[in-house]
C-alpha cells in the first residue's frame, strides 16, 4: 500500500517510496501548478496511464543529464553543422506537448501525457515554469515543426517530460540546443527521471537519488522565477 494524498497534503518522505516499482511513492492529490512545481523542488514527478489516480514517483537511482556532458554522435554533428533546420525556444509549447502525446513509441501502446496532464503543464507554462524546444524545416514557403521536447525550469534546473521525432534526429537536434542554452545560463542538471538506452546514449547516467536531491536543493534555489525564454536563445554554433 502506498499513501494517498488529500487535499494540501503534504508527500510523504522519499525513503516511503517502493522498491518495486522502483520509486512509487503516493497516490492522489491534483495537478495544480503548485503541487507539480512543489513536487518537483522535492525530487517527485507524476506519472500514470488513463484510468489510473494521479500517481508520484521519486525512483532511485535517478537518470540526469549534465549539460556539459551532452555526447554528440558523429551523425548528429554533421547534421548540426549542416545547419538544415531552425531551432526555436517556447514557440510552439502546445504542438509539442500534443505530438509527445499523439507520437506512436515503440513497445508503447498508449500514452501517459494524458489531456489531464496537458493542460497542467500547458498552465504551468502560460505561468513561465514550462518550456518547450521546436525543431523546424523548411517546406516551401512553410516552416514545419518536426521534433522537440518539453520541460520544467525551477532556478537551474531542468525537468525533462518528453520529447518527439517525426524526422530523423530532429529531437536530438533539440535535445543538443536544450543542453547549449541551458551550459550557457548555469544550468547544473537536467533531470531525466529514469532510464532508457536513448537517454543514456546522449550522455545521461544514474546517480543515487539521495545525490540528486542534494544538488536539486541548491540548484533550485538559484533565482528561481518563472520566466519566458527567448525564442532565438538556441546554440548556433557547433
Amino acid at each position: 500500500m502506498i499513501p494517498w494524498l488529500v487535499g494540501a497534503a503534504p508527500f510523504p518522505s522519499l525513503g516511503t517510496a517502493l522498491d518495486n516499482p522502483n520509486g512509487l511513492l503516493c497516490a492522489g492529490g491534483d495537478l495544480s501548478a503548485g503541487r507539480i512545481l512543489d513536487a518537483y523542488r522535492q525530487g517527485i514527478f507524476p506519472w500514470f496511464s488513463p484510468g489510473e489516480p494521479i500517481l508520484w514517483w521519486s525512483p532511485d537511482p535517478r537518470m540526469v543529464l549534465f549539460p556539459a556532458e551532452f555526447r554528440i554522435s558523429r551523425s548528429l554533428q554533421k547534421t548540426l553543422r549542416a545547419g538544415c533546420y531552425m531551432v526555436t525556444l517556447d514557440s510552439a509549447f502546445d504542438r509539442v506537448i500534443e505530438a509527445c502525446a499523439n507520437t506512436p513509441r515503440r513497445g508503447q501502446p498508449g500514452t501517459w501525457i494524458t489531456g489531464e496532464m496537458q493542460a497542467a503543464y500547458q498552465e504551468l507554462f502560460e505561468l513561465g515554469w514550462a518550456h518547450s524546444v521546436e525543431t523546424w524545416v523548411t517546406e516551401g514557403d512553410s516552416e514545419v515543426l518536426v521534433g522537440g521536447l518539453y520541460g520544467l525550469a525551477i532556478g537551474r534546473m531542468f525537468y525533462g517530460e518528453s520529447m518527439f521525432a517525426h524526422r530523423t534526429n530532429a529531437s536530438k537536434i533539440a535535445a543538443a540546443h536544450l543542453a547549449c542554452f541551458l551550459e550557457g545560463r548555469g544550468f547544473g542538471m537536467i533531470d531525466c527521471q529514469m532510464r532508457t538506452a536513448h537517454l543514456a546514449s546522449l550522455g545521461a547516467r544514474e546517480i543515487p537519488r539521495d545525490q540528486f536531491c542534494d544538488r536539486l536543493q541548491s540548484l533550485t534555489a538559484i533565482d528561481a522565477f518563472p520566466a519566458r525564454w527567448p525564442r532565438n536563445g538556441a546554440c548556433r554554433n557547433w
